[in-house]
């Protein structure tokens, strides 16, 4: 049996190891449907987004990659400008992570990109993907997420299964662009921007194609991208037990996509989410298994709302690896439900905080990288900087 001491040692040796991947779009202006809101100081291009990325990984030592978007964060490649973005955040201690494609931004998508009945539209959606594959060549990046916007909004507006046979040629053709070392990770999401159908709405017609294409595919799962209801750590068991959890994006919501700060709704599930990544030994940087950050900052300013969005998941984390897993799994044989529930219940409740501020000290990291980012000067420099030019925001 494992001591209360032992475990604790488990975990600080565990999330002195836990990365999070940040969205370079998450430092950029973002709002509503109805406006967006500009914030002083955001950056103006993809330079300045992996500089403000690099300041949330500098206060929590968490987050060591940016996630780029394409063609958002495209830069002129007349003289080598991916490789001196590569360079760029190489100087700032953080690397490019996933590559994000955009099919739904073009006009010519209106009716599908991947799944379009027209061919013509189908052939540019494809080489969209196959360049986003030369950027992640340019970039060392591993990782091709899909989230394709595709679907009807009205009964009758196209074949369901026609556009099933056309997203699985689509989709053939990217992955025989891939690299041995490369793989495509391919999210869901079951309503918006259509709302009859979606082509990929939920984790299994995600695994389906997943499955069909090969090895180097795998489901990417976006807790906001579901249901009111869902059992997200279900899925998240399924798709460990069946070795097709490629990636992880965190975020939070009350109705519908909202892309709020991760844990800020729901701190319960997002701890039960983690219980099971936990549970199926997904922790391990060498799981497969990559995590990120997945929202927009509407209201709040970006570098502290992925500071904080960082730290929510490592406490829930560390709840996590607090768990006393022997005395569950004897209590769940024996049929013992309260005991059981009573387990994981105590790792929830336990405050976390000085542990964590134990492991980042450890690491000479500051106790806690919030306060410590707000007092840094960091906002007030670039608001003073940063003065001119056009403002990135979400879809600049």
């Amino acid at each position: 049996m494992t001591t209360p001491e032992q475990r604790r040692q488990d975990a600080v040796d565990a999330l002195a190891q836990q990365t999070i991947e940040l969205p370079s779009w998450a430092f950029g202006n973002a709002g509503t449907r109805f406006k967006v809101f500009p914030t002083a100081g955001v950056p103006r291009d993809p330079f300045e987004k992996i500089s403000d990325a690099a300041q949330v990984h500098r206060h929590t030592g968490a987050a060591p990659r940016v996630s780029l978007h394409i063609p958002w964060d495209l830069v002129d490649d007349a003289d080598g400008g991916m490789e001196k973005l590569v360079a760029h955040a190489a100087d700032e201690g953080v690397a490019i992570g996933t590559i994000n494609s955009n099919v739904f931004q073009d006009d010519d998508y209106k009716l599908g990109s991947l799944t379009n009945a027209d061919p013509a539209v189908r052939r540019k959606a494809v080489q969209h993907h196959l360049r986003c594959l030369d950027v992640m060549r340019a970039t060392g990046s591993k990782d091709l997420k899909i989230w394709l916007p595709d679907g009807t909004n009205y009964p009758g507006q196209d074949d369901i299964r026609d556009r099933q046979d056309r997203l699985a040629e689509s989709l053939a053709e990217i992955y025989a662009g891939l690299d041995p070392d490369m793989r495509i990770v391919l999210e869901y999401k079951f309503f918006e921007p259509y709302f009859y159908t979606m082509d990929i709405p939920d984790w299994g017609t995600s695994l389906l194609h997943c499955l069909a294409l090969g090895e180097q595919a795998m489901v990417v799962l976006d807790t906001g991208h579901h249901a009111p209801g869902t059992n997200i750590e279900f899925i998240v068991a399924q798709l460990l037990r069946a070795g097709r959890l490629g990636a992880f994006d965190f975020n939070s919501r009350f109705y519908g996509d909202d892309d709020l700060m991760a844990g800020a709704a729901d701190p319960f599930q997002l701890f039960r989410i983690m219980n099971e990544i936990v549970r199926g030994d997904a922790l391990r940087p060498d799981s497969g298994v990559n995590f990120m950050l997945d929202q927009c900052h509407n209201v709040e300013e970006k570098v502290p709302g992925q500071i904080r969005s960082v730290m929510n998941v490592q406490e829930a984390t560390a709840k996590a690896l607090l768990v006393d897993r022997e005395a569950l799994g004897e209590a769940q044989r024996s049929g013992d439900v309260l005991a059981a529930n009573g387990l994981l219940m105590d790792a929830y409740s336990t405050d976390v905080r000085p542990l964590l501020a134990e492991v980042r000290e450890s690491r000479g990291l500051p106790a806690d990288p919030y306060r410590a980012f707000m007092a840094s000067g960091y906002l007030d420099r670039v608001r003073s900087e940063r003065v001119g030019g056009t403002q990135a925001g979400w879809g600049a």
